[in-house]
């Protein structure tokens, strides 16, 4: 389930421009974050520009602390924070009128704001599986650095639009030769629940997530997942790209 926020106000851009991990003035819609000033993860959402306001597409779970972290920044801005009941649908079939592209990955189609829902009965956890896709509450947690998220990948941070909170954190590791841990692809054969531990030769390797047949997310130590691995029941192997 989604809720929309609406920002009015006259510095509600340049307000959130300083805090989220995007450039809202950019695109119609854009994806984006709000993060720790040690950069984690708090909350995910699609920012969507109007004519007298900005809309926020976020998780109902995470609507009300994002909510009250926006309250906390405003401070003496001339910016006003509501909830709306605008309905979110998705879908990836045709659009219908005043649909926006989703802006994280084309196969991801399209999201449109309005009065009912209009959604299709698309297998999203397919979808995100198939093209490396974090949720909230599954594989975006408070403990999640967006970069090992596949954020840059799926649009989500601009490193050239300025500061935000976290920033210094995300660019030390932007900047980095190579992440050693992160969001993957792997196959599963045999029985393993999300949650289920990773091990290689009695390792640690990481966290088994979203489960859709014989694939899976995984958060792995990527050094150690270079042969076959365990998890419960199951044999889990990283899938290349």
């Amino acid at each position: 389930m989604r809720k929309v926020l609406a920002l009015t106000g006259a510095d509600r851009v340049e307000f959130l421009q300083g805090l989220v991990t995007n450039d809202v003035t950019k695109a119609d819609i854009v994806y984006a974050a709000l993060l720790t000033p040690q950069g984690k993860f708090i909350a995910d959402f699609f920012v969507i520009a109007k004519a007298d306001r900005l809309l926020i597409d976020v998780a109902e779970t995470h609507a009300a602390p994002l909510f009250q972290r926006l309250t906390m920044y405003r401070l003496r801005a001339d910016v006003q924070i509501s909830e709306t009941d605008l309905v979110v649908s998705r879908g990836v079939g045709d659009p219908p009128e005043g649909a926006l592209a989703d802006p994280r990955h084309p196969a991801l189609g399209w999201r449109l704001y309005g009065d009912t829902d209009m959604s299709d009965d698309t297998n999203w956890d397919a979808l995100r599986v198939a093209h490396l896709v974090p949720e909230t509450g599954n594989e975006l947690t408070p403990e999640t650095y967006i970069l090992e998220a596949n954020f840059e990948a799926l649009n989500g941070v601009d490193f050239k639009k300025g500061c935000f909170v976290g920033q210094e954190i995300v660019a030390r590791m932007k900047h980095k030769t190579e992440l050693r841990k992160g969001l993957a692809r792997v196959s599963v054969t045999g029985t393993a629940e999300p949650g289920a531990a990773i091990t290689s030769d009695g390792k640690p390797v990481g966290t088994l997530h979203t489960r859709v047949g014989d694939n899976a997310l995984a958060y792995l130590r990527f050094d150690r997942a270079t042969s076959d691995m365990q998890a419960d029941a199951a044999t889990v192997r990283l899938v290349s790209d």
